[in-house]
């Protein structure tokens, strides 16, 4: 064990640590992981934490050989004491697969685009805002809001309802903050059931990394009070979805470089114009990284919902703090609301930061800003102007993926064949399913 190792184990020793949580994240977006006594501090560090890579949903890995053991390699930067699992410290581990970075580890993937940045020395700044859901099983074996008397036709800020779940919410709170986290809000969404918890920006491989953390306290909370947490993006077909938006900056030192010059009135500099033109450009290829669930396209679809809207963009359009289109800009940064709650943060950021950069290096301008509600917009207004349609489907979002060049070159080859591969299996899977509308509707009506 190294000097510097030693010194880090008696540091956690000191404050009561004996276990380390060794976690990574499949291509699914889900922690994994497995616990790891301390004393072996110097392995996961070293070699890495080991585990069966086909047992690992998309790796596509053998059974047999060198390159059926996948290595999770912890990042010391990571180390981080769980409150709600004393004497545990959590550790975010790399894919290593025979000794090398696993091409299909997503948090291999982010790191290779951002190291693309590093180079030019930029760095991206990513802050993600997710939305949830606080559920409960039902006696008859459905899924309802974890608070029953949450029944509001507009339930957004809804200060009767979101006092009833402060215990959770402020334990939530609690724990994100003593793990470093600058929580600055907690609200109840658009949705029954539905809640935002949004902490401080940060730089994009520290934000995903973050995101994973949150989804963890966030489960252990709603379990110790017999709930289910859930980032499904629409469990209720007339409510709101659970989006994950993202707030985006490039930024060179202290300087954002998509901040706009002196006296200028528009929001984004020419690079940031140059940057959602390309987010825009491969916005079909994006959608299957960014919402990649049959589920998914319940959300993304142009309709009103109980509140009144759905709040989730369905066209390929950018405008001024415009929450109708794919692309919100504001001063010196924009927002990107295609992403669900069911994304993976490193595959999303990862794909979103390869297509900025594809339309920095093309000089790409995007399309004119709208202004208008495009919720309203009928589809030959939206022709008229030139706006394209997000994917409607995953099947669709999957295609555009599939030719979509630089988006697969970001991801990698490994990875793209097996997110095509399983997402196709899934879409299949909902196409064949028969479900109880299908059966109310037709087994008696023809």
């Amino acid at each position: 064990m190294s000097t510097d190792t030693a010194i880090l184990q008696r540091g956690l020793q000191d404050q009561g640590i004996h276990t380390l949580l060794v976690q990574f994240t499949d291509l699914n977006g889900c922690a994994k992981g497995k616990f790891v006594p301390l004393a072996h501090l110097g392995t996961v560090l070293g070699s890495g934490a080991g585990f069966a890579g086909p047992s690992i949903g998309g790796t596509g890995l053998p059974r047999t050989g060198p390159r059926s053991e996948f290595y999770a390699r912890g990042d010391a930067a990571t180390l981080q004491p769980l409150p709600w699992l004393p004497g545990v410290a959590r550790i975010v581990g790399d894919g290593y697969v025979d000794g090398q970075p696993f091409e299909a580890c997503p948090r291999q993937v982010l790191k290779r685009q951002t190291a693309r940045l590093a180079v030019r020395g930029w760095h991206l700044q990513t802050g993600l805002e997710p939305e949830f859901f606080l559920l409960r099983r039902t006696p008859e074996g459905g899924w309802a809001p974890a608070d029953a008397r949450d029944r509001l036709d507009k339930p957004s800020y809804d200060l009767q309802s979101l006092p009833r779940q402060w215990p959770l919410l402020h334990e939530l709170a609690q724990h994100l903050s003593a793990c470093g986290l600058d929580v600055q809000q907690i609200d109840h969404e658009d949705a029954h059931g539905q809640y935002e918890l949004n902490f401080a920006h940060g730089e994009a491989l520290l934000s995903a990394d973050r995101l994973m953390l949150f989804k963890l306290a966030a489960q252990a909370a709603a379990e110790a009070r017999g709930l289910v947490f859930s980032m499904m993006p629409k469990p209720f077909a007339n409510q709101p979805g659970s989006g994950l938006h993202f707030h985006v900056s490039l930024w060179q030192g202290t300087q954002n470089l998509f901040a706009p010059q002196a006296g200028d009135d528009a929001d984004l500099s020419e690079m940031g114009r140059h940057f959602i033109a390309g987010v825009l450009a491969h916005a079909p290829a994006l959608c299957a990284l960014s919402a990649p669930t049959v589920n998914s396209y319940k959300r993304l679809t142009v309709g009103e919902s109980l509140s009144g809207t759905t709040w989730a963009p369905a066209v390929i359009a950018h405008g001024p703090n415009n929450r109708t289109a794919a692309v919100r800009t504001l001063p010196g940064r924009f927002e990107w609301r295609v992403p669900d709650a069911s994304a993976n943060p490193y595959l999303a950021t990862a794909a979103m930061l390869a297509a900025g950069l594809d339309g920095l290096q093309r000089r790409q301008e995007p399309p004119p800003a709208m202004t208008a509600d495009l919720f309203t917009w009928s589809l030959p207004q939206l022709r008229t102007h030139g706006i394209g349609l997000l994917p409607q489907t995953l099947g669709e979002a999957l295609d555009a993926l599939e030719a979509d060049d630089v988006v697969c070159e970001a991801v990698g080859e490994t990875l793209t064949d097996e997110f095509l591969r399983l997402k196709r299996d899934e879409a299949l899977a909902y196409a064949r399913h028969v479900s109880a509308w299908e059966l109310e509707r037709y087994a008696a009506f023809f």
